[in-house]
């Protein structure tokens, strides 16, 4: 496969404004159903259905995933790395506002950028855009210190999003990094996805949760919205875009996500929306701006 990428161009901003919308919109249907079944073993469900459903996807159109092609190490480290990841996402809910929670776990992009710049030739920032990453994290870091001094006490579901999106970052850098950068989009959500299956529902059970409690219409469709729309449909078009465009430019567009995601927990949550976060929300879409400019 060709590892040649290209600057954004209007189908991959398209794509990203419909993908961010939908990774917003998940922390509210993780709350919603959170009195049914528990925060991790959703994430476990989720990647349980999508691992099926990513198998399904592979024979119909003939995509080989077992096929020795050097990357299972590295396959395997980035399904650990996802499945943490979602554990911190998943269990810190139980603590913030799901608002909170799409904010903090973006600290990911401006990590990914300084990883791929670091890591990986051709994935360098200009100085115009290293201001705009710095401008999105001073927003993020707003946020953050809002749950330390308002009394919100949001602070432990605030340092997993950070931690998530520590993990988040690494995951990218990862895949960009090794023979995961010549594997399809579909393998390399397949590794994510099938190690995270695994891997969820111990974890649920290790921090004694009281898993399924009810299964209703709103949980079947949460349930839906997060393994079919989300975990197995965007993840595959984010990993499709993953091997065209540039990851840097992707990440750092993907601090979308917050804003939708603040959005909608005030909207459907009726979530408090602060001064505090309104300016932190404006830092980032001028981070945005800035990282997106044309030389």
């Amino acid at each position: 496969m060709s590892q040649e990428r290209r600057a954004l161009d209007a189908a991959a901003i398209a794509v990203m404004l419909l993908l961010t919308a939908l990774w917003g919109f998940q922390q509210v249907t993780i709350k919603w159903i959170a009195a049914d079944v528990s925060h991790v073993m959703q994430a476990a469900l989720r990647s349980i259905i999508a691992t099926v459903l990513l198998l399904f996807w592979a024979r119909a159109h003939r995509i080989a995933l077992f096929g020795r092609d050097g990357t299972l190490a590295a396959g395997i480290g980035a399904g650990l790395l996802f499945a943490f990841e979602f554990v911190l996402i998943y269990g810190g809910l139980a603590y913030t506002n799901a608002s909170r929670m799409s904010v903090f776990v973006y600290l990911a992009p401006p990590l990914t950028a300084v990883g791929l710049h670091l890591f990986v030739p051709g994935e360098r920032l200009r100085a115009l855009q290293w201001v705009g990453v710095l401008v999105a994290f001073g927003g993020l870091v707003l946020a953050f210190s809002e749950g330390f001094y308002s009394g919100l006490h949001t602070w432990v579901g605030d340092l997993c999003g950070f931690a998530a999106a520590l993990l988040w970052a690494a995951t990218t850098v990862l895949i960009r990094a090794t023979n995961l950068a010549r594997a399809t989009a579909t393998k390399t959500l397949f590794y994510q996805l099938a190690v995270s299956a695994a891997v969820l529902p111990f974890a649920s059970f290790a921090m004694n949760e009281p898993g399924i409690r009810n299964i209703n219409a709103v949980v079947l469709a949460s349930l839906a919205y997060q393994a079919v729309l989300v975990a197995f449909a965007s993840y595959l078009a984010w990993f499709w875009l993953l091997t065209r465009y540039y990851a840097a430019r992707l990440s750092v567009l993907s601090f979308l996500t917050p804003l939708f995601g603040m959005v909608f927990g005030v909207a459907f949550l009726s979530e408090p929306l602060s001064a505090h976060f309104a300016l932190a929300a404006l830092l980032i879409a001028t981070g945005i701006a800035l990282v997106n400019l044309r030389r």
